[in-house]
């Protein structure tokens, strides 16, 4: 086996990123990142199907100085597994201005989720991308579990997931215990227009008033290159169906990128096509999150 565990290794991101053209508003906050690292102090998972490269709390300092981005919402990579550890003392250094979205098991204890809601994380993440039951089905079951538990705390439920292979998304999760985020527009795969009827099935449940989308990592959708032109008309979709559940997200590290790294300001500067009016944009990169996650 490599050194790195079999898993293969991540490009780093652009350790310098520029500023925006795009002016940012007082308390913007990027809704999805991930500290990884040092790989020294923080082992990955045996289990982990990518190595990324260190990706520090200094190197996300900068980027977030460099984009002027005063939040910040901290999300459980999958190579940590359960282990929240690297998030957690990240998330501390950070202070208030940071909340998390952890990933545990079903045998949390309550004295744990107490513990993870006092360092500041208010949602759990499940990856359902290629995670289905011997009949085929989505283990949906336990999602509803998890969901169950967290939701009197105030939590959400983050969900990996392809939203183009269920046409009946919202009819799926139309009485979940909880809010769901959704990252990635939705994650849909490249080539999958807005009239995609599982991307329909999104737009009705996110105009339901019980899901969140975030606008992230445009290069896992797009089948081409900044500035992913042809992710364009789901973000307006999205931005239309329901501006008060949409939240901005870097991404950053950008680990898997299969396409030229991205810098962290082109990738804020897309906001300006996606989302062209200035009091919208002050809404999804203000309002929405402190909404979601209680800044």
């Amino acid at each position: 086996m490599s050194a790195d565990g079999g898993a293969p290794p991540c490009a780093p991101p652009d350790r310098t990123p520029h500023r925006p053209r795009l002016a940012l508003p007082a308390g913007a906050c990027d809704t999805h990142a991930h500290i990884c690292g040092p790989a020294a102090r923080y082992a990955y998972s045996p289990d982990r199907i990518y190595t990324p490269p260190d990706a520090l709390l200094t190197d996300y300092r900068a980027m977030l100085e460099a984009l002027r981005m005063e939040r910040c919402v901290l999300v459980q990579p999958s190579v940590y597994g359960v282990d929240n550890a690297a998030m957690l003392d990240a998330m501390a250094a950070l202070g208030p201005r940071c909340r998390g979205v952890a990933v545990v098991d079903g045998a949390v204890t309550k004295d744990e989720l107490a513990r993870l809601h006092e360092a500041g994380v208010r949602g759990v993440r499940l990856n359902l991308v290629d995670v289905r039951s011997p009949t085929g089905a989505v283990p949906l079951d336990d999602a509803r579990a998890l969901a169950a538990r967290v939701a009197p705390m105030g939590w959400h439920v983050e969900l990996l997931i392809h939203a183009d292979d269920y046409p009946d998304f919202d009819v799926m999760f139309a009485d979940f215990p909880a809010d769901i985020v959704l990252g990635h527009l939705g994650y849909m795969r490249p080539g999958k227009g807005v009239d995609d009827p599982g991307f329909a099935a999104l737009l009705r449940l996110l105009e339901g008033g019980r899901c969140w989308v975030k606008l992230t990592g445009p290069y896992r959708i797009s089948a081409g290159d900044l500035p992913y032109a042809d992710i364009l008309p789901h973000a307006r979709a999205l931005a239309d169906a329901a501006p008060d559940r949409i939240l901005w997200g870097s991404d950053w590290p950008h680990v898997m990128v299969k396409k030229a790294m991205p810098n962290d300001g082109d990738l804020c500067d897309l906001l300006a096509g996606w989302i062209p009016d200035e009091g919208a944009r002050e809404r999804v990169l203000v309002h929405n999150p402190a909404a979601l996650y209680g800044f």
